[in-house]
């Protein structure tokens, strides 16, 4: 099993910072390739760009919250929940499962 992580290409946890426009400022947030695709992919099924969906994010859950403590893990969590949503319940068993259980 690890052998699927532990070999996956070095490009996809390479750090890649990108400079963006969040409430007026312009500002430079650091995460994996592997994040900003994902990022990119969930943007362009909400139909904006990336920085337009960052913005958008930023706004409404500064509205929710009152606060964000880390913007950066909050972009990872996004895509954590978008991949998790996207698995069909009933899904057969992958190779990452526990076949012991």
């Amino acid at each position: 099993m690890c052998k699927v992580f532990a070999g996956q290409d070095p490009e996809g946890y390479r750090l890649v910072n990108r400079s963006i426009r969040i409430g007026g400022h312009s500002t430079s947030i650091q995460l994996e390739a592997t994040f900003w695709k994902l990022l990119d992919e969930i943007a362009h099924g909400q139909g904006m760009t990336a920085p337009k969906f960052l913005s958008t994010l930023y706004d409404e859950a500064l509205e929710i919250n009152g606060h964000i403590p880390n913007f950066a893990s909050m972009l990872r969590t996004t895509c954590a929940l978008y991949l998790r949503d996207r698995q069909p319940l009933d899904s057969e068993p992958s190779e990452f499962t526990n076949k012991a259980a």
